[in-house]
């Protein structure tokens, strides 16, 4: 389920599968220019960077986004088509990639309120479901994902901490989860390896950075 499947940092993931998808690109450290499909969570600049965009996108790129993010885009020279706007929990089929959005918000703090409309995915490749949860806390919306892999975040402050998303990952119950958003703007790999102590033993868990 992981072989190429990378958490490059933060909440920055590359999945090399059927095609290959970035989902918020952030802190990219070289022009790689291969992907197929940019996935956006949100606007916050750790998950939506025009700057990293482009050192992924090649001139066939699809970016899935959300309303608020289309703007900067075109100014920043994207053409329409070349932009996929979504809404929460919808289904969407892009370029042979079938995928959902599911809700992404905060119940307890104002950083990512829910009229935002910001959204995590759940992107399937390879034959397996791939949950990202985007910035968000432990919300009835996400306790309904079925998955084989959960990307959950452990930081806290801004989302989750490492033990609301192991309660996450435990009522969702996924083959692996991975914690994530932690070692860069907030949170350590101490949150990490407590998210992985804190989960059921039927949950493998696989700590990326």
């Amino acid at each position: 389920m992981l072989e190429n499947v990378q958490l490059l940092i933060h909440s920055s993931i590359r999945i090399a599968k059927d095609k290959i998808i970035y989902i918020d690109p952030y802190k990219i450290d070289k022009d790689y220019n291969d992907a197929n499909l940019v996935f956006c969570t949100h606007s916050h600049f750790d998950h939506f960077s025009i700057e990293d965009i482009k050192k992924v996108i090649t001139e066939n790129t699809k970016i899935i986004t959300i309303e608020e993010t289309k703007s900067k885009l075109l100014d920043a020279g994207f053409k329409p088509e070349e932009i996929v706007i979504v809404k929460p929990n919808a289904r969407y089929k892009v370029d042979d990639v079938v995928f959902k959005t599911v809700s992404a918000y905060n119940i307890n703090k104002d950083f990512h309120p829910r009229k935002n409309n910001w959204v995590g995915y759940i992107i399937k490749q390879g034959g397996f479901k791939y949950y990202i949860s985007g910035d968000t806390d432990d919300i009835k919306e996400a306790r309904k994902v079925k998955c084989d892999v959960a990307f959950l975040p452990v930081g806290g402050m801004y989302t989750m901490d490492y033990k609301e998303a192991a309660e996450l990952a435990n009522a969702i119950k996924p083959a692996i989860a991975i914690p994530t958003h932690y070692g860069s703007l907030v949170g350590s790999r101490d949150d990490a390896k407590m998210f992985a102590s804190n989960l059921d033993p039927d949950i493998d868990c696989e700590i990326m950075i």
